[in-house]
């Protein structure tokens, strides 16, 4: 849950707040079962077939399509590294700190967590600090949203205007993000868990994409309340938002708590993304588990790793804007979904057993959805990219 809500996940809801009010609130519950489509065909894959989402690309397409899969990956994960360490370094932005320290600090932290194996301890701290997500939930509550307003604005979606379009790809990309599928499937798998455990796993996806789109809706009100639902508010710094979250909890208790939800999800995903990484392409090369090897004996993962690392982190310090580039980042991912949920499809119809697999009326409502999100993300992405 608290991979997929974010630091881009929130940074893209309190923008979309900011600037359109509650015109993309409905768009926060449509992703709903389209999260749990997703996820949920990723444990079936892995429960049944006991592979992950790249070695099954491999087996079933060949080298050439799993490659391609895993460049999408890489500008992913790339793009979520971007993400995390933006919101990371917003936060330092909220006490004073320099951009660069907190980005060279971040990146130090995330290199030694993953050369010495030691993320999972860095996870439970992490997940102690994301718990604060939940006090979105209470701010949407507490900023008393006009109920007239959400009303109004929540059937008005300005398809024809270029900016409403790009955050409504940031807001498909940031919530169905391709390197969660790659995540999922072998997270999984890691576990040892088989199909005895689907109904708990599916309750388990179930009842994450519900929270999480409900988290992320809470930020939406909350940031559309602040400014009376009128929007047209453009926020390009954290602490801009920790500001705007500070009008309804008080400017302490507002600042700590953003600060706190925004950490704690970003040190999550960044060890999701870092895993997601290692195990894609380590399925790619036939070994699984890249992070429980020595440095010395996987130098092709640890060294490109540090390399995409440095990239991000001076792109984030060289960016003008924090917010900008998170969002920026969710748009990508909204690009990349026409291929991500594509590799999902096929593999759901071709590799499962017959009792799991994807058919009849089902697959085809799969499908045409797969085939409206995907076109939707691409077109939203392009369009607003180049006319926003």
């Amino acid at each position: 849950m608290l991979a997929d809500t974010d630091a881009g996940s929130v940074l893209t809801a309190a923008q979309s707040g900011a600037q359109w009010g509650y015109r993309l609130l409905l768009l926060q519950f449509l992703i709903i079962p389209l999260l749990f489509i997703v996820q949920e065909l990723t444990v079936r894959l892995a429960l049944s077939t006991g592979k992950g989402y790249s070695e099954l690309i491999l087996q079933r397409f060949g080298r050439c399509w799993a490659q391609l899969s895993c460049a999408a990956l890489v500008a992913s994960c790339f793009g979520a590294l971007l993400t995390e360490m933006s919101g990371l370094a917003g936060v330092g932005q909220l006490y004073g700190v320099p951009v660069w320290q907190s980005v060279a600090l971040v990146a130090g932290l995330i290199l030694l967590m993953v050369c010495s194996g030691s993320y999972r301890a860095v996870e439970r701290v992490a997940m102690l600090f994301g718990v604060a997500e939940l006090a979105f939930l209470y701010m949407a509550w507490h900023a008393r949203p006009d109920l007239q307003h959400i009303r109004q604005q929540a059937l008005d979606m300005p398809l024809h205007d270029a900016s409403y379009l790009y955050l409504l790809a940031a807001n498909l990309g940031s919530s169905v993000m391709p390197w969660t599928v790659f995540y999922q499937q072998s997270a999984l798998i890691d576990k040892g868990l088989d199909l005895r455990d689907l109904r708990a796993a599916r309750l388990d996806t179930m009842l994450g994409a519900v929270l999480c789109q409900l988290v992320t809706a809470a930020v939406l009100i909350a940031a559309a309340a602040v400014f009376a639902g009128h929007g047209g508010v453009v926020l390009d710094t954290v602490p801009e938002l920790a500001d705007a979250f500070g009008r309804v909890l008080g400017p302490l208790a507002g600042r700590l708590l953003f600060a706190l939800a925004l950490s704690g999800g970003a040190l999550v995903a960044t060890i999701v993304v870092c895993l997601s990484a290692a195990w894609a392409l380590g399925e790619m090369r036939g070994t699984r588990h890249s992070l429980e090897q020595h440095p010395l004996q996987a130098p092709w993962f640890y060294g490109a790793f540090a390399l995409l690392l440095l990239a991000a982190a001076l792109t984030v310090v060289l960016s003008h804007s924090l917010v900008r580039l998170s969002i920026a980042t969710a748009v990508l991912n909204a690009v990349l979904l026409p291929l991500v949920l594509g590799f999902l499809f096929w593999l759901a119809r071709s590799e499962l057993p017959p009792g799991l697999r994807l058919q009849g009326r089902y697959a085809v409502a799969v499908g045409i959805l797969f085939l409206l999100t995907g076109g939707l993300g691409l077109y939203a992405g392009v369009t607003g990219a180049l006319h926003g």
